[in-house]
């Protein structure tokens, strides 16, 4: 594998965690996490990774605490309000793989409106899995591959897996290279079943919140067995 891998996908795990550990809330937690998430964003754009894809808000989130969700709802508002212009001053491309149609109105149109507006960029991709489900989504795909064929746009011998994969929120990405999840847990947790069947996993002890941009430089040093790639 080339030293910069074109794909990292990243579960950020241990934020909730990480506001406890310190005295603080989780909702401060996930506060930190955002911070440390744009770091994240800030050097892989400059050590020339293609696409970036974070694992925002899984489906399964929607049973913590009410005021932790809608915290969690809230912080997308915030971060792109404040993130947009940057984005677009430096060329990255935010999509957006998930339901989100569930998601609450105003989370919903300023995800929408980021992707939109970014849509032209030709920089680093960064792809937020929000209301995110590996699960559902092969259960989606399925079901619109059947109405595909009931409709007679594809017929059943057509399917293979690269049709299959077509039919997914990441239909327009590589399979992720590199998949780290942070926090100290070994599991994907239904994050990219599908997609990460040949990923590399990376599991690191660090809650997200202190998994800066050093360490995610050492981490992928280790993964791909190069040197560790140097900021610009």
């Amino acid at each position: 594998m080339n030293t910069i891998p074109t794909h990292v996908a990243i579960i950020m795990d241990g934020n909730g965690r990480w506001g406890k550990l310190h005295g603080r809330s989780r909702s401060e937690g996930h506060y930190a996490g955002s911070q440390t998430m744009e770091e994240l964003i800030d050097a892989s754009a400059e050590i020339g990774v293609k696409i970036l894809t974070l694992y925002a808000f899984s489906t399964e989130n929607w049973k913590r605490p009410k005021e932790e969700v809608n915290y969690l709802m809230k912080l997308p508002i915030k971060f792109f309000k404040q993130k947009l212009p940057a984005f677009m001053k430096r060329n990255i491309k935010i999509v957006i793989s998930g339901d989100i149609d569930n998601l609450p109105e105003e989370t919903r149109k300023v995800v929408i409106k980021a992707s939109k507006q970014t849509a032209n960029n030709t920089g680093l991709i960064v792809n937020f899995a929000l209301n995110y489900s590996s699960r559902s989504e092969i259960v989606h795909a399925m079901a619109h591959i059947i109405a595909d064929v009931k409709e007679k746009k594809i017929s059943i011998e057509q399917l293979d897996e690269q049709l299959f994969a077509n039919y997914l929120y990441t239909k327009n990405l590589p399979d992720p290279d590199i998949l780290i999840r942070t926090g100290g847990e070994k599991r994907i947790s239904n994050f990219l079943m599908w997609q990460a069947s040949t990923t590399e996993l990376c599991f690191v002890d660090e809650l997200f919140p202190d998994f800066k941009k050093e360490l995610f430089l050492q981490t992928l040093a280790c993964v791909t067995g190069g040197a560790k790639p140097s900021l610009v």
